[in-house]
């Protein structure tokens, strides 16, 4: 039988349920079971893809187009068990089908009520990913204990275990102890009543993952151990990382929680392997090379606005043993500032996706100065788009050319809505979305990259390249990259004549791992190295 981990938090929000989940997730895989991860969201959107980036940070695609969580990226880079739409529910969700049913008649002429209809519901959510080669699904429950919101889903969680058995589902309730500088100690009690809360709602913790700013303690962690009812071998320490995110799997690995897990679910698991993993936090610990990268963006504000770009740019730099320093650019800012006042001194630039006209010409201007400067240019999603409109402005003498995304009326529509999107009104989960296969060009930069033709890659976007222009791209010097399998959509544009000039429709951060970079940021990260190289060693 599948067995079920159940990851809830407590006192604060933003702790890294999701990070710690991960983790978990690759300690059990490392020990040889097949893992599954999921993540439940109790809010009321169906998904996130129509969520401001300020709301809820990026939106993750999936290969079978689903647009989730930011979780479920971490998921991806510290696991390897496939994700879908299975992997991420949220309450929105969850009413749109049961309503669905009762429009149905499929309950039979019931007092349709949270429980037991929604919280059934739930429990077919969180059983979907069971099957015969599945050892272990951990399911993450956003929010914290005592929210509202979160009451049905916790509800489920309580159940679950009546359904198939106590001895097959575990509870990991990850809290805060904070330290109080005007009292120079730590305070457990807001984990007290943190757990007291779920035992209220019928819920025991089998573990606690404890985040705190300086070590627990003995004395703490047994007092935690007594009042929260659970033994003192079961609270898990976990400090603050300052260094990388990808030094908590080792630090619960020493705390041994995989071993712990591995006897509370009676899991035959075998001999816990992570040399490769050490590896990488020693060639993090000790880089031998560091480069400075211009994100330009206008939600550079919000960390996690362009949360997969950061790692994927880490994940490229791990590799060569480089530090990449991240330089945020406000597109606004760029707007109304010079580009050489920004961006001297960069060793890349990056501009990453996003939609609405605010800061767009502030990529224009972050794309022209990188062209002409011939610093290495990666362009992603609307990234892509910046470069195409730029080349078309100051390369092909249209000056006016524009999106029809910001002008509609634009006597040069270089970019232009695709046609299955015309007559679409709906906004939620309507973009070309999803896995796309890419045919490269054999003389292309991605090819080198890549070492291959054929590629597929996660898609999330409305607007394309407009093919009634290639031709005049490509005689003043623009190279087509790649397209779609049937030569139709533009998905990759190049400039030979320059070092490092690539820019993709596609999102490829959807698709970096700590140890399997994307071959794309490691072209980029390789391109921004030697250019430092070449600005360190020339004469002053």
């Amino acid at each position: 039988m599948t067995k079920h981990i159940f990851v809830t938090g407590g006192v604060v929000s933003s702790l890294g349920k999701g990070l710690t989940a991960a983790s978990v997730g690759l300690l059990l895989e490392r020990r040889g079971m097949n893992v599954r991860m999921q993540k439940l969201d109790p809010y009321l959107n169906v998904d996130p893809g129509t969520m401001s980036p300020y709301q809820h940070g990026e939106v993750y695609v999936l290969d079978d187009g689903s647009e989730t969580d930011l979780d479920l990226g971490h998921y991806e880079r510290f696991t390897n068990g496939p994700l879908n739409r299975n992997s991420n529910f949220t309450t929105g969700q969850i009413y749109q089908s049961v309503i669905k049913k009762e429009r149905m008649g499929d309950y039979l002429g019931a007092t349709v009520q949270v429980i037991p209809h929604v919280t059934d519901e739930l429990k077919e959510a969180i059983c979907s990913q069971d099957g015969p080669d599945v050892d272990v699904v951990i399911t993450e429950l956003g929010g914290t204990v005592g929210d509202i919101e979160g009451l049905p889903f916790l509800e489920a969680f309580r159940q679950v275990p009546l359904d198939i058995g106590r001895e097959n589902c575990l509870f990991i309730h990850l809290t805060l102890v904070p330290y109080l500088k005007a009292a120079r100690e730590l305070k457990t009690k807001p984990t007290q009543h943190s757990v007291v809360q779920l035992r209220g709602i019928g819920i025991q913790p089998d573990i606690l993952v404890i985040r705190t700013e300086r070590p627990l303690g003995r004395d703490n962690a047994e007092k935690i151990a007594l009042f929260c009812n659970v033994e003192k071998e079961a609270v898990i320490e976990e400090v603050d990382k300052t260094l990388s995110i990808y030094e908590v799997p080792l630090g619960l690995a020493e705390n041994k929680i995989d071993q712990l897990i591995s006897k509370k679910l009676n899991l035959q698991t075998g001999p816990l392997e992570m040399d490769d993993w050490k590896e990488l936090i020693h060639k993090i610990r000790n880089p031998e090379h560091e480069v400075t990268i211009a994100v330009v963006g206008k939600y550079i504000e919000h960390r996690d606005a362009y949360k997969s770009i950061y790692e994927s740019l880490d994940h490229a730099g791990f590799s060569s043993q480089t530090r990449v320093i991240i330089k945020r650019v406000s597109a606004d800012d760029l707007e109304s500032e010079e580009a050489e006042l920004l961006l001297s001194g960069v060793d890349g630039i990056l501009v990453p996706g996003g939609f609405g006209a605010r800061g767009f010409e502030g990529k224009i201007k972050a794309v022209k100065y990188a062209r002409e400067k011939q610093i290495p240019y990666f362009g992603i999603c609307l990234g892509m788009q910046s470069a195409v409109v730029e080349f078309a402005r100051n390369v092909l003498g249209c000056t006016d050319a524009n999106s029809t995304e910001f002008e509609d009326t634009t006597a040069n529509p270089v970019i232009c809505l695709l046609e299955e999107q015309k007559k679409i009104t709906n906004k939620g989960g309507t973009m070309r979305l999803g896995a796309q296969d890419c045919r490269l060009s054999p003389d292309s930069k991605s090819f080198e990259c890549y070492g291959k033709e054929m590629i597929s890659e996660r898609h999330r976007h409305r607007y394309e390249f407009n093919p009634e222009y290639r031709q005049r791209f490509e005689q003043a010097g623009m190279h087509i990259g790649g397209t779609s399998p049937d030569d139709v959509l533009v998905e990759i544009v190049e400039i030979p004549d320059h070092p490092w000039y690539v820019a993709v429709q596609y999102h490829p951060e959807f698709k970096s791992q700590p140890l399997n970079p994307h071959p794309l940021f490691l072209g980029f990260i390789d391109a921004a190295l030697s250019r430092h190289q070449e600005r360190v060693s020339a004469p002053v």
